[in-house]
């Protein structure tokens, strides 16, 4: 992995010429000019008149390098007097090459936006900090030596290198003739039982109450008491109103 950084870092981009360029013209001869474009830089080449299908331009540019941006866009339009320019073709300038070796002279095709062929641009790319881009490389890992399988490794003598793996391995200390403090005899074992395991499978649970469970309801239920008769008996006829006259219990006083 390279330790330089391109971000900051100048470029230098020549538009040299364009090749078999797709005609828009009929009549006359087109007048091509070429759009380079690289991050939120455009540059425009002057319009080369009459260039027809191979223009040539020579004209150069100088781009600020952006870090992880690693391509040119191109476009080459037709200029038109009295209506909008005419599209030709576009591609994409890839810069690994540039910016690994210094220089590039590629000629690049050209697509319309069917994807078709349009043509070729060819551009002379320097780029000055090559050399310190392709030199800044980290240092590699040491390399690794993986050991023989068939060699016990247990007796083997350390390498004789200057190394801190050459140092020769530290002896264990010899055990101590005093015995650990406290001795475990001071303590004696506890007097409790230790906890039995749980028996499997586990004691069955306690017998259910003496009441019988609740009987169930017979099916289908009683029936239900026969209903009155209809319609109800007659009543009495009622007595004649008003009253007829009853006779008086007294007498009527003489005159």
């Amino acid at each position: 992995m390279s330790v330089s950084t391109i971000q900051g870092r100048l470029l230098e981009v020549t538009v040299v010429e364009c090749t078999k360029l797709k005609d828009t013209e009929w009549i006359s001869r087109q007048d091509p000019y070429v759009c380079v474009e690289y991050g939120s830089h455009n540059c425009r080449t002057r319009t080369c008149t009459d260039g027809g299908k191979n223009p040539t331009f020579q004209e150069k540019f100088m781009f600020t390098l952006i870090e992880g941006l690693r391509e040119i866009s191109v476009g080459v339009w037709n200029s038109n007097t009295l209506s909008l320019d005419d599209f030709i073709g576009k591609g994409k300038i890839q810069l690994h090459k540039v910016l690994s070796q210094g220089f590039d002279d590629t000629t690049w095709p050209l697509q319309t936006k069917t994807g078709r062929y349009a043509g070729e641009v060819k551009l002379i790319m320097h780029y000055a900090n090559a050399n310190k881009a392709a030199t800044g490389y980290a240092p590699s890992a040491p390399p690794c030596v993986y050991p023989d399988p068939g060699v016990s490794q247990r007796y083997l003598p350390p390498p004789a290198h200057g190394t801190p793996h050459a140092q020769p391995p530290t002896t264990y200390p010899a055990p101590s003739p005093y015995p650990s403090y406290p001795p475990s005899s001071a303590f004696p074992q506890s007097a409790y039982p230790p906890p039995q395991p749980t028996p499997y499978p586990p004691a069955p649970y306690p017998a259910c109450s003496a009441y019988p469970p609740p009987q169930p309801t017979p099916y289908p239920p009683a029936p239900y008491p026969a209903c009155s008769a209809y319609p109800p008996p007659p009543y009495p006829p009622l007595p004649p109103y008003p009253p007829p006259p009853q006779a008086s219990p007294y007498y009527p006083r003489g005159n």
